[in-house]
Parts: C-alpha cells; structure tokens; sequence
C-alpha cells in the first residue's frame, strides 16, 4: 500500500501542525489511547514512532501487539486537502530496543524529538499496517 505524499506529509509534521496521531493500545487494564509527536510514515507498509515515556502504551505492547494509529484533522478536511477528517490506521507493532531498525527510526526524529528528554533510551516502534482507512471505511491512498 502505498500512501500519497499529502498524507505521509500530514502525519510526519502531525505534532508541529496541532494534529498529533494517537495511539491505541489494549492492555490488562483495559483499553489506552496516548498521542506519540513522534509518529511517522516510515515505508509504504509501516507506521513509526520513538517510544521514550515507556509508560502505558509500552506495558500494552508487551502483551498484545495490536494497535490502531488514528490521525484527525477537520481543518485539512475542510480546506480540500483530505476527503475526511479522520483516519485510522490498524496494524501490529515490532518493539526495537536496538539494532538497525531502531537506528533508522531515531535517524528521522525530528530535533524536538531526538533531544527531548528520554530520548537517548527510547525504544523505536515499527507498526506493519493491514488496514488503513478513513472514518467512513474508504481506504487510504
């Protein structure tokens, strides 16, 4: 699957736009939902991000791998720019405390990102994605 360049845009710049991606998890304690300012579009199959707080979503991940990325932004829905305002993305994540992967995860943090505190121990997170699409269920392009 590939994505179109407005979208790998919208998420990439998502924390500095005022339009963060959150992330759902499913743990023990029931479901948790945690905005990640690091979240990207690493290839046409993966979501990405730095986890550097290791609080919930971290001790969800440990336990089931399931996730759903969702981005919202009305004010790119009604400037034209997206077709709906809220997109979901379904997918499995791969915890990567080192190693080539986490490397090139950290490699394309933003510098907000890579000197914020905790980063230097983060872990990078590689979600494979099965199922991208919008609110009404059209996929994403």
């Amino acid at each position: 699957m590939a994505f179109s360049e407005t979208i790998i845009n919208l998420v990439n710049n998502g924390w500095d736009d005022g339009y963060p991606c959150l992330l759902a998890t499913e743990g023990a304690d029931g479901p948790n939902i945690s905005p990640k300012g690091s979240m990207m579009v690493f290839d046409d199959q993966h979501l990405a991000y730095w986890e550097r707080s290791k609080k919930q979503a971290l001790a969800n991940l440990s336990k089931d791998k399931r996730v759903c990325v969702m981005y919202a932004n009305f004010a790119a829905q009604r400037a034209g720019i997206l077709e709906s305002g809220f997109l979901r993305f379904y997918g499995v994540a791969e915890l990567h405390e080192s190693g080539p992967i986490h490397d090139a995860i950290f490699a394309r943090l933003s510098p907000r990102e890579a000197t914020h505190v905790g980063a230097d121990t983060g872990i990078g997170v590689l979600i494979k994605i099965t199922r991208a699409e919008d609110v009404r269920g059209k996929p994403i392009k």
